[in-house]
């Protein structure tokens, strides 16, 4: 752990999943059975995802900054029966649990024994065996991605009857194409309830490398573990490099970064004066690629693909791209349309047949998550916009209709619309126009007023970080909110609507 500095062995690690897949069986979960993570990144995060590795279990890595209501949706959706937790979010947990019935057992990290259904995590698996369980089979993770209606989707992956030791295909493609292997030394600045960091530091785990995890991200901070460690390998977002780019002159020359191999990024497309700054700096060793939690297709492209094509998220190497238009027939070489793909890996959304099928082509073969984008003659693929409004914030995923329809519920407000603008740190942050109730004065005041109230029942990431005021929203005949047209005022000229 970065901050503290305390180390896991990989002995120790083994015996601490080990005694945790126990707890598991003798809590009666078996193969396909959920539980859940809702915690900060801490010395017993990885041991959980372990656990459920070896005892054939789905495991949601939950976000941490979710306020309680969203925290117990997730719970009751993707049916955990336990949810291992931490002593700072426990206030929150307490909350949720009154509307999870089906949450039999919550272990808390450096917590203590309260009673038969919350116990302190450690006295839990103390005296459970610290070999393999009798039955190991392999598990996985089964994230959540909000959806455009503001509810969250699991996201269910068909899981063989096997062994632990086996490796899903796309790991194992990542796996050879980012060069892992066991001398190495990852750094993961990221939460770990995110795919990308979980699964690159689960690789990293596979492997049997070093993996060093940041609690949070600090820019300098980040900077003098790459030279102490010696790291070669680590995965980041565009925002990470911006941060670390402001930092003064003598503090990003005061570290020897030259260990580094391998600097991926993903989540969020990386502005091109960024990605430039970069590569100065660092070399031609910042690697991109795009794809989705759902796992729909992958591209990705070297830095040197990167120079000869700016901009661009990269090639295709799994799954089989196609841009197509509202009809959807192909679109010609450089028009955006819709990103499809004949799956990579297949997927459903767990429990929900209807956004399952929403997601797919009506044959079935192709899949989506609404990004708007183009091919070039080369075959690289560019992203310029979003069908579902969705907003990357820092390299989390934002969609708006759930503070819309929050804002909708105030007195006050007449009508909302949230999306996205630009944002130099943060590459976008969330914006709220409203259209106020009839005698109501819009003001700062109130501007401040409808923040408050929204932090007040959503994750701060969901949160307007400011209001503006309009007479009337533009609504189209059928009564739905033409965003467009109040989003594209905060764009101007610019070429994309992705920063």
């Amino acid at each position: 752990m970065a901050g503290s500095g305390k180390v896991v062995t990989y002995r120790e690690f083994e015996a601490r999943a080990n005694r945790l897949a126990h707890l598991f069986r003798h809590e009666g979960l078996q193969r396909l059975d959920h539980v859940s993570i809702f915690m900060e990144n801490n010395e017993r995060y990885l041991e959980v995802c372990g656990a459920g590795e070896r005892a054939g279990l789905y495991y949601t890595c939950i976000n941490s900054y979710l306020t309680a209501d969203e925290l117990a949706f997730i719970l009751n959706d993707s049916q955990s029966r336990i949810l291992v937790t931490s002593i700072s979010r426990l206030p929150v947990v307490r909350e949720a649990l009154t509307q999870c019935p089906g949450v039999t057992l919550t272990l808390v990290v450096d917590g203590a024994d309260e009673s038969d259904a919350l116990r302190d995590y450690a006295r839990a698996v103390a005296d459970f065996s610290a070999e393999p369980i009798a039955n190991e089979k392999l598990g996985c993770a089964m994230l959540y991605s909000s959806g455009t209606t503001g509810r969250p989707k699991g996201i269910l992956r068909p899981l063989a009857d096997t062994l632990p030791t086996t490796w899903l295909p796309l790991y194992q493609f990542v796996n050879g194409l980012w060069k892992y292997r066991e001398d190495m030394v990852y750094l993961s600045p990221a939460p770990l309830y995110h795919s990308a960091p979980q699964a690159a530091v689960g690789l990293a785990i596979r492997n049997g490398a070093t993996a060093i995890i940041m609690e949070r991200f600090e820019p300098e901070q980040y900077l003098d573990l790459v030279q102490r460690y010696r790291v070669t390998h680590s995965q980041l977002v565009p925002t990470m490099f911006s941060r670390m780019l402001k930092l003064p002159e003598a503090a990003r020359t005061r570290y020897d970064v030259s260990s580094l191999e391998f600097a991926v990024h993903a989540a969020a497309p990386c502005p091109e004066q960024v990605k430039h700054a970069m590569l100065e700096w660092w070399g031609p060793i910042i690697h991109e690629y795009y794809g989705a939690t759902e796992g729909l297709g992958f591209t990705a492209c070297t830095p040197e693909e990167w120079l000869a094509h700016p901009g661009t998220v990269g090639r295709v190497l799994l799954g089989e791209l196609h841009i197509l238009d509202e009809e959807g027939k192909e679109c010609p070489t450089g028009t955006a349309g819709t990103v499809w793909f004949k799956t990579a890996t297949p997927f459903e959304y767990y429990n929900d047949e209807a956004k399952t099928r929403e997601a797919r082509s009506a044959d079935g073969s192709m899949s989506t998550v609404g990004d708007v984008g183009y091919v070039d003659a080369d075959g690289f693929l560019y992203l310029t916009d979003r069908k579902t409004y969705m907003i990357i914030s820092g390299g989390v995923n934002i969609y708006p209709q759930e503070c819309e329809n929050l804002l909708i519920t105030h007195p006050k407000v007449a009508d909302a619309a949230v999306f996205g603008v630009p944002n130099e740190d943060l590459g976008e942050e969330v914006k709220a126009v409203v259209q106020v109730m009839p005698g109501i004065t819009a003001n700062q005041a109130l501007a401040e007023e409808l923040i408050a109230f929204c932090h007040a029942h959503l994750a701060r990431q969901k949160c307007p970080r400011s209001v503006d005021f309009e007479a009337e929203l533009p609504r189209l005949p059928t009564g739905k909110l033409y965003k467009r047209v109040l989003r594209d005022r905060y764009w101007g000229d610019r070429k994309t609507r992705i920063v």
